[in-house]
């Protein structure tokens, strides 16, 4: 008889020559279970989904609670369903206290994910300031539709599938010469708080109050990609209330969904209602905010700020910074449990990475810093738990 195995390489769309193609059963909190019931530590959250670690009971209740009453009903923004409402008033709530003296982002457009808020927030942008240059970040990531590549910053992710969109522009991350680069032609600039899929990159607190003053003064969007760094993954339930300012559009996704596909772009009412003529509709989903992942998404914020994770995630990061030291361990970035542990070199990473599966531990490296390990585990990783982790990858740097 024919495998899973054998039919997920068949049947199932790939994406490298070289897929892990772990099969797994079953999973629960940090750790994932395969056919033989052997577990393995999730180092890396799905990639930055399970902030709450996988199957968390009030969110699996929420979503079978849900499953109960209704699923999809119609196209996005028609009827009034709670489970989109009372997201978007949580979520709102969560953007009051950082705002100063800025419109508070109030006005919630739900997607199915990260990159379908970047293609949203792009045209929002557009359509807003009249403009059509956008500005984003080199060795930034934003999605892969053929507008959120367009703001890639990798010409080697892009270069066999041009043409893309003209009037992109690129700054350094964190180089606060290139804010000038941001002018009155500018409609939104699209940045990461910390770079992410550069290897955890974290400005200085002062480059982006910086940024503030330039997109004000130009009349320009600032949109704050928080797809990986949003629901708590560095210590805030947003990064950047860390750093002393506040966007214009902020971008979720990821870790949003306790496990369930969604995303967002959330703005202010003023900016988010040009989408309501000229033309009417201005965009349109059919399956965003789905009711099952906005209650998945609502459990999800609520075990955040309940069960105080914020509160935890430093000291949890600096046990890995003290237990992961070795010879061969060059730097760690991090900000919060997004961290970025460097070696010498790929091959030294990534044979490191193939062993530390092999005893039970997940991690990865990122798309553009592939000498640096991945780490970016469940929030609800306990001391314990911490510990057994890092001492396998120390037994398999050994």
């Amino acid at each position: 008889m024919i495998t899973h195995r054998e039919l997920f390489l068949k049947n199932v769309a790939q994406t490298s020559d070289f897929p892990l193609a772990l099969e797994f059963e079953r999973a629960e909190g940090i750790y994932m279970y395969d056919k033989s019931g052997k577990g393995y530590i999730d180092l890396i959250s799905g990639i930055g989904v399970s902030n709450v670690g996988h199957r968390h009971p009030k969110v699996t209740e929420a979503i079978h609670n849900q499953v109960d009453k209704y699923l999809h009903l119609m196209v996005y923004g028609e009827y009034v369903q709670s489970p989109q409402v009372l997201l978007a008033e949580a979520l709102c709530k969560t953007l009051v206290a950082s705002s100063g003296n800025y419109p508070i982002l109030d006005n919630v457009y739900f997607t199915n994910s990260g990159t379908e808020a970047v293609e949203g927030a792009m045209k929002l942008a557009k359509r807003y300031t009249g403009r059509q240059e956008i500005i984003s970040c080199f060795n930034a990531y934003h999605g892969a539709t053929q507008g959120a590549l367009s703001l890639s910053g990798s010409e080697n992710f892009k270069r066999n599938f041009r043409p893309l969109l003209s009037e992109i522009k690129h700054i350094n991350h964190g180089n606060f010469d290139d804010i000038q680069k941001i002018t009155t032609k500018t409609a939104a600039v699209f940045i990461e708080v910390i770079g992410g899929e550069s290897g955890v990159r974290v400005p200085d607190k002062e480059y982006f109050v910086e940024m503030r003053k330039q997109c004000d003064s130009t009349g320009t969007l600032l949109i704050v990609d928080e797809i990986q760094t949003g629901f708590g993954r560095t210590g805030t339930f947003w990064a950047f209330e860390q750093f002393g300012f506040y966007p214009d559009v902020l971008l979720c996704a990821k870790g949003m969904g306790g496990g369930m596909p969604i995303g967002a772009f959330i703005a202010n009412q003023k900016v988010m209602g040009v989408f309501k003529n000229n033309p009417i509709l201005g965009h349109i989903t059919t399956f965003g905010g789905h009711p099952v992942s906005c209650a998945a998404s609502l459990a999800t914020l609520n075990v955040i700020l309940e069960e105080n994770l914020l509160g935890k995630v430093q000291e949890k990061a600096q046990i890995f910074k003290e237990l992961l030291v070795h010879g061969k361990i060059k730097e760690i970035r991090n900000q919060g449990l997004m961290m970025a542990v460097e070696f010498e070199d790929f091959d030294t990473l990534k044979s490191i990475i193939d062993r530390a599966i092999l005893k039970g531990v997940i991690t990865d490296w990122f798309l553009f810093c592939d000498n640096s390990m991945r780490i970016a585990p469940p929030l609800i990783i306990t001391e314990e738990e911490i510990k057994m982790a890092c001492k396998v990858i120390l037994s398999v740097i050994n």
